[in-house]
């Protein structure tokens, strides 16, 4: 299924006790329409939907969108704090390309979306 890094698993953890989640909560991941290169990565903290694959960690809990999951299968999910730019990372092994910022992809395999977005701005939906 999916992975999460030490580092991800450390962090994920720590954002679900700051905000206080609930016993359920975590941080749920999705892949929607949109972005540069045709599908974007969703993530927010919510409680885990009828479906959705769930993974939990050292205290963290990583939520799967049911309708997101073969899209994912196989990602690691890091967590980076560089200077210029920190937050949660997704390795994916499915996607063809990526786009620059990291939060759009193509995947293998799989024919454009006939709204090619490709022009849009990274993150864009």
């Amino acid at each position: 299924m999916m992975t999460l890094t030490d580092s991800a698993a450390t962090q994920l953890a720590r954002l679900l006790a700051n905000r206080a989640s609930g016993a359920r909560s975590g941080l749920r991941l999705a892949v929607r329409r949109g972005g540069c290169a045709g599908w974007q990565y969703e993530m927010n903290v919510a409680d885990a939907e009828p479906g959705d694959a769930v993974i939990e960690q050292d205290g963290a809990r990583l939520i799967v969108a049911a309708d997101s999951v073969e899209k994912l299968r196989g990602c690691e999910v890091d967590y980076s704090d560089d200077l210029t730019d920190a937050g949660f990372k997704i390795h994916n092994p499915n996607a063809s390309r990526s786009c620059g910022c990291g939060t759009s992809f193509e995947t293998k395999g799989e024919p454009a979306p006939e709204n090619d977005l490709s022009g849009e701005s990274c993150g864009n939906s």
